[in-house]
């Protein structure tokens, strides 16, 4: 079978896939440290991603997954770390993540100035963890080819199997304008001390603020701008994410900059996680559809990667 796309979904999917005892290809025009993957913060939380309750069932399977790899985090980039979610209510959280989620408690005004949510979550270090689930693939039997696909008609004509993980290439792979980019730049700090991350919203002004606290460095972040397409980063817009993040954190102001990131989400009405007929996708045997995860790949990507499996008959 062929997974086609490496991100964080793709190489998810195909060691799930791979250490279920299947011969499984990755086909991707970009490694994996090249990918929107590579450029997330990355906190677990399902964020951006529709529907609310499926996506919340994957993100609590994956959940089980990270606090195993939390073991070893030099490895697998997995830690659990403490820190706020801002503008978030327990009471509106309850249902689905405190029994999952020891500890999960209203902030203090210690904490935060506003309502919010004292979490310890898993913080994934991206490009030690692409890189980790790329060698467990290999290590479980796959193999990765540089290949730019444009037309899944390409794998089909190789595999019985094929598993579009292509992120916001899917639209125009599988013509589908559901799915489009929603901007995200960062800014990359030398970290002034801050071993806790926030996230902080403000809904008059748009804006989303985090801080996440990563090995060797602090990822300021962000922006959400639907539609755009540009991967160059704005210097007026990185100004502007380190005036906020100092004014929640006013060590991080004349933080040294070590550098700046654009990721383009791929966000969709609801993730299309479908198995589809033979005549709708270009003849394949089987055509498993694995995109559209917004800002939330990382959250969801095991329990996805186990939805794939059962449907290409797991």
């Amino acid at each position: 079978m062929i997974v086609v796309g490496s991100g964080v979904i793709g190489l998810t999917t195909a060691v799930v896939l791979a250490e279920s005892g299947r011969r499984v290809r990755i086909w991707t025009r970009d490694p994996a440290e090249r990918t929107t993957s590579a450029v997330a913060g990355a906190l677990w939380w399902p964020y951006a991603i529709e529907p609310t309750g499926l996506a919340r069932r994957w993100a609590l399977r994956s959940l089980s997954v990270y606090e195993e790899l939390a073991a070893r985090p030099g490895e697998t980039g997995v830690r659990l770390v403490e820190g706020v979610m801002g503008e978030e209510r327990l009471d509106e959280q309850r249902a689905w993540a405190a029994a999952r989620l020891p500890g999960l408690r209203e902030s203090t005004a210690e904490e935060y100035a506003g309502p919010g949510l004292w979490a310890r979550l898993p913080l994934i270090d991206m490009p030690v963890h692409l890189g980790w689930l790329r060698s467990r693939f290999l290590r479980a039997g796959g193999t990765v080819e540089a290949r730019t696909v444009t037309d899944l008609a390409e794998p089909a004509a190789r595999a019985g199997v094929v598993v579009n993980c292509t992120g916001l290439g899917a639209r125009e792979l599988v013509g589908d304008p559901a799915v489009r980019p929603v901007r995200g730049q960062l800014v990359i700090v030398e970290n002034p001390g801050i071993r806790t991350w926030l996230v902080s919203t403000d809904a008059s002004a748009g804006t989303t603020t985090y801080l996440f606290p990563q090995p060797g460095r602090l990822v300021l972040g962000g922006t959400t701008d639907p539609d755009e397409w540009s991967s160059v980063p704005d210097p007026s817009v990185a100004a502007g994410i380190v005036e906020r993040c100092a004014a929640l954190r006013p060590e991080v102001a004349g933080a040294r900059v070590l550098g700046h990131r654009v990721g383009l989400r791929p966000v969709r009405g609801a993730v299309r996680l479908e198995r589809v007929a033979p005549d709708g996708g270009g003849g394949a045997g089987v055509l498993v559809h694995n995109y559209g995860h917004g800002g939330a790949g990382v959250t969801v990507a095991w329990g996805c990667a186990e939805v794939v499996l059962g449907l290409v008959g797991g």
